[in-house]
């Protein structure tokens, strides 16, 4: 450890945690942002207020939603008690929360993402790129007719083929039931809601950017397409081999974007199209129905890479090795897995593997604010490491939730020694560098999935009726525009 951080830590001020708690909320939230908002004549709520206790209320470790607000009502009022104290029901609470969101929460994230890029700088590129892994993932909901309604998959209208559904072996699956489950219990579980949580997760700071939530059946891929916007400049997108097809590729090569993508069985690419000069790892993606429609085809470059098992192939629209070499992108690639341990940290770590809200506009809510939470945390905590002179991509989600939490449920405690102070915890919350002998993975663990091989695509060489068609193609695009 070095002499300055030494000293940064001597001349930690001891002060109350709910002084430290405000502290942190000045720091991710300040009032100037709020100012511009005007709650109705007569209300005990403000702006910057609803967000303070939101964000309270999210890193709350109590179990309930009520009690969870009812602590957080505490600390905001003993923060701000030179204030008019805010309402002190949870229904009004949700009520005005539900209201103002819209406003607050674009808001907030902005004033996240502003602090990510000025204060985590050196994290913000990777390979002079500003690197997104985007991926999907369920959260529970409790079985209410709300939640049903809202977010349970639709139900199937087409039949299943004649034969019935194979493994991946090919023997057929032979589908039966338990003389002890019911219809009714199988209605039920087949119904069970789940809200379907689709994000961009910044690959450098290992911190979110965007999402979008819906049913338990929603796209993917149509989320990814919505989030577009929201993406910097001289982004790229790398995620896994669900996030396929052209009009989803075109749209992001359309919009300045860049990708890696891990590419399947279940994608032909062409070769030798003759569309310019061709080398090995130039590919192209044109699928029938867009030849038919006139659509040009899509230029793309491969790697292929080895993970210890078997052979990958991944795709990306950036076709200059000189721009991105092939090592820099097995790099990204790889780094796409954080975003699976950003979940693994939002259900497990912080409680959110099952949603406690009945009503579905409620559940909604509460996965958005607890969204915001722990993005507050992870941001806090990485900032002080920074400015510690550590490694911020060194943190320990776990011990900075543990911190932040401990401070809060002592909000009323003045600690007695500077390490018990929120920015000494912070300081420390830092993943163990010990090497392991042996896996943490349970030899026994019961829900291993078996998943079926993701496969290599399907290259195939030009017909000479695919390459005279590009040819025409191509020339009716070049007459266009000397007309235009």
């Amino acid at each position: 450890m070095s002499h300055q951080e030494k000293k940064s830590e001597l001349v930690t001020e001891i002060v109350p945690n709910h002084m430290t708690l405000g502290q942190a909320a000045d720091q991710l939230f300040p009032a100037r942002k709020f100012q511009d908002l005007q709650v109705r004549k007569g209300s005990q709520w403000t702006a910057r207020m609803l967000v303070v206790v939101a964000l309270f209320w999210t890193w709350s470790d109590r179990s309930g939603l009520k009690e969870r607000f009812e602590w957080a009502i505490r600390v905001a009022g003993k923060i701000f008690s030179g204030l008019v104290h805010p309402g002190r029901t949870y229904q009004g609470f949700i009520k005005q929360l539900q209201k103002w969101e819209s406003e607050l929460k674009p808001i907030c994230i902005t004033e996240l993402r502003t602090v990510m890029r000025r204060d985590l700088s050196g994290q913000w590129y990777i390979a002079r790129y500003v690197v997104f892994a985007c991926d999907g993932s369920r959260v529970e909901l409790p079985r209410t007719r709300s939640n049903e309604a809202a977010y349970s998959p639709k139900k199937a209208t087409k039949k299943n083929r004649k034969g019935g559904k194979k493994n991946r072996r090919g023997k057929k699956q032979c589908i039966t039931r338990s003389k002890r489950q019911s219809e009714q219990s199988i209605a039920k579980k087949t119904n069970s809601p789940q809200m379907w949580l689709t994000m961009f997760w910044h690959v450098g700071t290992g911190l979110p950017w965007a999402w979008r939530t819906g049913p338990s059946d929603s796209s993917e891929r149509s989320h990814l397409q919505e989030m577009l916007p929201e993406l910097p400049e001289n982004s790229l997108i790398t995620a896994d081999a669900g996030f396929v097809g052209y009009d989803l590729w075109r749209s992001i090569h359309d919009s300045g974007r860049s990708f890696v993508i891990r590419i399947g069985a279940n994608v032909r690419l062409l070769k030798k199209l003759g569309c310019a000069r061709e080398y090995d790892h130039i590919v192209y993606l044109w699928p029938s129905a867009v030849a038919k429609k006139h659509q040009e085809p899509l230029k793309l470059r491969i790697v292929w890479v080895h993970n210890g098992k078997h052979r990958m192939c991944l795709a990306t629209n950036v076709l200059s090795k000189s721009r991105l070499s092939d090592r820099e992108i097995v790099r990204i690639y790889k780094a796409r897995w954080g975003v699976e341990l950003f979940f693994r940290t939002f259900k497990q770590t912080f409680g959110r593997r099952k949603l406690r809200s009945h009503a579905a506009e409620n559940a909604r809510l509460e996965l958005n604010w607890s969204l915001i939470g722990l993005w507050s945390i992870c941001l806090l905590a990485q900032r002080t490491l920074a400015e510690s002179g550590r490694d911020p991509c060194r943190l320990s989600a776990a011990a900075a939730i543990k911190a932040v939490q401990c401070t809060l449920r002592d909000y009323r405690v003045r600690p007695e020694y500077p390490e018990e102070v929120l920015w000494s915890m912070l300081r420390v919350a830092l993943l163990d560098d010990y090497k392991r002998s042996s896996s943490k993975t349970s030899r026994d663990y019961p829900r291993k999935k078996v998943r079926q091989r993701t496969g290599v695509p399907k290259i195939l060489v030009a017909s000479r009726a695919q390459r005279l068609a590009v040819r025409e193609l191509t020339e009716k695009q070049h007459e266009f525009q000397l007309t235009a």
